[in-house]
Parts: C-alpha cells; sequence; structure tokens
C-alpha cells in the first residue's frame, strides 16, 4: 500500500492478509537465499542473508507502519524486547528498524487530518490556534500528533486520531486467533476468552480520547509538582473523541536517552521504575501501554509520561493480595505463595501445583526486583524472564499449563513486561527490591529520588503516600 491518501485497510480479512503477505514473501526470499547460499562462499552468505533479513524488517516496518492499530502495536513492541528466534546477529537489525515504528511512523496527509479536526470542532482550527503545523511531529499506532499554540501563547500537543482506524482496531480485536494465540504464549493454561474481553476492552478504550484525557488529567493532578514525574495538562475544552489537545513537552527522546552515561541512564530507569509501578500503590491506578516513545526527559531532570489511553485501575484487596505474594517469596515460604497465587485467581486447582516448584519459577520471572542486591538489567534477563514465561522449550513449561493468567492481571502483567524490556534497553541497575519495599512495606526511601518522593507523597496527605501495612499487621 502506498503512503499518501490511500485509506487504512479496516477489514479483518484484508488486514490480516497483509500482514501474511509481508512475512510470507519475505520468507520465501530468504528461504530462496538459505538455498542459493549453499554453493556460495562464507562471506557471500553473510552479505546476501544480510540484505534479506533488511529487506524483510524494513517489509515488517512499511507493512505494520500503514496499517497501524493493534497491528503496529505488535511492532512496536517487537523494537525494545529481543526476539529469540532470530539469530543473534541480526537481533540489533530488526530492532533498529522496528524502532522507527516508535516515533517515525508512516503519518498521514494533511487533508486527511483537517477533515477530523472539522468534524470534531465546530471552528476551524485556524480559529481556534495562533498557529498550527500541518506536518506531524510523532505518529504512533492509532493517531499523530502535531504542535500548535494556543492564542495565549501556550504550546499545546493536538493529537488527532487517524480517520478509519477505529474501524481498524475493532477488526483486529474481532480477529479471535490473533488474540487467543496472544493469550495462550503468555499462558497456556488460562482462561483465554476472559483475557481476550479484558484486552479488547482496554484497546478499544484508547479510541475514546476523552476517556484518555479524564485519565489523563487524574495523573497530571495527582503528579502536579512532583520533584521529577510531569504528567502534562490537558487542555479540556478542546478535547474531543478524536482529538485530544495537551501541554507540549521538549525534552530528550528515549533514543537520546539511551546514548547517555550509564548514571543517568540509571537515574531515568528508576523513575519509570517508580511511576509505571508506584502509581499502583499511590493511586490505585497504573499506565498499561510501558511504550518508550512516551518518555520524554526534560531540561529540568523530570521525565514526561505521555499517552494515557491504556489504564487499568486496581482495587485495595487485589493490591493487598498481589504484596502478600511477594511477601511470601521474601519470607521464602512457598505455601503461603501457592495460596496468595491462588486467592489473586493465577492458579485454579492450586493442590495440583507444587509449591517449591512454583517459587522456583516466580523467582525465575520476578527475581529482579525480589532480591535484595543490585541488579543490572541486560537483555540476556530480559530474555530469561521472557522465555520462563512463555517459551514451550521453558524447564517450567509443564508447571505454565496449570497456571493461569487471571483477566484482571493482563494488563498489569502486560506493564510489568514492558517496563522490564524498557529498563533492558537502559540496561538500567538499581536494588529494586529496596525501592518496591518503600510501597509494599513503607520501608524508608534507599535512594536519593525515593526520599523526594515519600516528602512529596507526605505533603499531599496519607492516602496518597504510597505506605501500606504489612499483610496480618
Amino acid at each position: 500500500m502506498a503512503r499518501g491518501d490511500e485509506s487504512i485497510p479496516a477489514g479483518r480479512v484484508q488486514r490480516t492478509a497483509k500482514v501474511g503477505q509481508a512475512i510470507g514473501s519475505s520468507g520465501a526470499r530468504y528461504a530462496g537465499t538459505r538455498a542459493r547460499n549453499l554453493v556460495r562462499s562464507s562471506d557471500e552468505r553473510a552479505t546476501e542473508l544480510e540484505k534479506r533479513h533488511l529487506e524483510t524488517a524494513a517489509k515488517m516496518v512499511d507493512t505494520l507502519g500503514q496499517l497501524k492499530g493493534a497491528a503496529m502495536k505488535i511492532g512496536q513492541l517487537a523494537s525494545f524486547i529481543d526476539t529469540e528466534f532470530l539469530p543473534p546477529e541480526y537481533r540489533e537489525l530488526y530492532q533498529d528498524k522496528l524502532a522507527t515504528l516508535r516515533s517515525e511512523a508512516p503519518p498521514m496527509p494533511w487533508k486527511k487530518v483537517r477533515q477530523v479536526l472539522e468534524e470534531e470542532w465546530d471552528e476551524p482550527p485556524e480559529d481556534l490556534f495562533e498557529e498550527f503545523e500541518e506536518e506531524a511531529a510523532a505518529a504512533a499506532s492509532i493517531g499523530q500528533v502535531h504542535r500548535a499554540t494556543l492564542p495565549d501563547g501556550r504550546r499545546v500537543a493536538v493529537k488527532i486520531q487517524y480517520p478509519g482506524v477505529a474501524k481498524a482496531l475493532r477488526a483486529d480485536m474481532q480477529n479471535a486467533g490473533m488474540i487467543m494465540r496472544l493469550a495462550k504464549a503468555i499462558a497456556p493454561g488460562l482462561d483465554a476468552k476472559a483475557a481476550a474481553e479484558e484486552l479488547k476492552a482496554r484497546v478499544l478504550e484508547e479510541l475514546d480520547y476523552e476517556y484518555e484525557a479524564q485519565n489523563q488529567r487524574t495523573f497530571a493532578r495527582a503528579y502536579r509538582g512532583h520533584p521529577f514525574i510531569h504528567v502534562p495538562d490537558v487542555v479540556t475544552r478542546l478535547s474531543r473523541t478524536r482529538v485530544l489537545v495537551s501541554e507540549w513537552v521538549d525534552g530528550m527522546s528515549f533514543e537520546e536517552v539511551k546514548e547517555l552515561p550509564q548514571e543517568e541512564r540509571d537515574r531515568f530507569g528508576e523513575i519509570v521504575w517508580r511511576f509505571c509501578f508506584g502509581s499502583i500503590f499511590h493511586l490505585h491506578h497504573f499506565n498499561a501501554d510501558a511504550h518508550p516513545g512516551n518518555y520524554v526527559w526534560m531540561d529540568d531532570g523530570r521525565v514526561a509520561f505521555l499517552d494515557f489511553g491504556m489504564t487499568k485501575q486496581l482495587d485495595a484487596e487485589q493490591i493487598e493480595l498481589e504484596t502478600a505474594a511477594v511477601r511470601a517469596v521474601l519470607d521464602d515460604n512457598p505455601e503461603e505463595l501457592r495460596r496468595a497465587l491462588a486467592d489473586l485467581g493465577f492458579l485454579a486447582k492450586p493442590k495440583r501445583v507444587d509449591a517449591e516448584r512454583l517459587m522456583e519459577h516466580v523467582r525465575a520471572v520476578g527475581g529482579w526486583y525480589l532480591e535484595d542486591r543490585e541488579v543490572r538489567i541486560d537483555s540476556d534477563l530480559v530474555m530469561n524472564v521472557m522465555t520462563a514465561v512463555t517459551d514451550p522449550r521453558s524447564e517450567f513449561y509443564a508447571l505454565m499449563r496449570r497456571e493461569n493468567l487471571p483477566a484482571n492481571e493482563l494488563m498489569g502483567r502486560r506493564m510489568e513486561f514492558g517496563v522490564l524490556a524498557v529498563l533492558g534497553q537502559l540496561q538500567a541497575t538499581r536494588n529494586w527490591l529496596r525501592i518496591g519495599s518503600e510501597w509494599w512495606f513503607g520501608e524508608e526511601p534507599s535512594t536519593e529520588l525515593g526520599r523526594e518522593e515519600r516528602a512529596f507523597f507526605a505533603a499531599h496527605g496519607d492516602r496518597r503516600s504510597g505506605r501500606l501495612t504489612r499483610p496480618g499487621t
């Protein structure tokens, strides 16, 4: 599909076929290359294979970028998680190509963008803004962002939903086969139907920018004045179902942050960890889309978090049960862990699950934040965790088939693995357990950022202090 005026394919069959064609044709060329390489020199083979891998990655980016919607989200996710199935020497090549989906996805032409604006607003853009840049500043999975200036001089970001993307995204979500395969890959024993419904509900919420604006206002109020976390304010009077206007944020992109000295990457990683996980305890609400393209390191040292289309609220009981599971691991109490995970819904038939083996599995997945030591997150650690959760070749696969992933936990696990992948790209190092213990058990902060944050929440009252009592106390 050529860029420009052509519309986003909306039908389920058409969209599935597009992805299949991209992967299938590339696979055929790759197979042909492998066959020809049997009679070539090693240098010629390496050059030809690299060329084919580059062509495949480029075609995947082009196809997923133009499809947008859920298909593009898959590509964005792949861009910052190493892919086990690729030869090691080609993983970086694919990642570099797919990374363009985070910030350089093919934009829609201004003519189509303006059509959405005119349908959502009663007045033309030139009557509402002092300036409005027709060229997109960023393009993402279901919308693109334009810079603009209000008559009062405020610089704003105007996020505009792609025309036709709502129908396309609903088509992706109706593709039961795709959702079931995703669900089964996460946990073979889960209630795939319930998980698919939860995923569908959260993804389709992203289509309602007014709902996203409500979420963003909630986070912006909670973190207003925070020492190192910033959430842009929403311009409510200009926000609509398909248009979201909020404060513009300048700063370094994630790709630029990755080039900084390790000490600064560690700080950035700690802030991401504190925002993504900490908001569960401070607000009982978290952003489920841990997407590094939505992180901006501002000049004043704060990190701005953008895009609140996919969030999840938790009740106090669920948070307390999760804290009880953490305590069971720290106390090395397999029976208590099995009981806590059963109460959360992770085990349909807990008596059939070996408690000791379950403890080993939990430590393989969450050990990076459940060990009292400095842990450096690198690509090997990320892949080991992913393997322990999804790979049929994992030593825990037989156990995984007895485990469940409750629908209510799906977004939390999505966020957890997304954050882990982000930290892996930064190779961030911290004692993640000590930081988490501030929220789980109200322990004293172990870092300077923790002390600053504790003071901030204390100043806003106990309700947002993040202090929870230990189970049983």
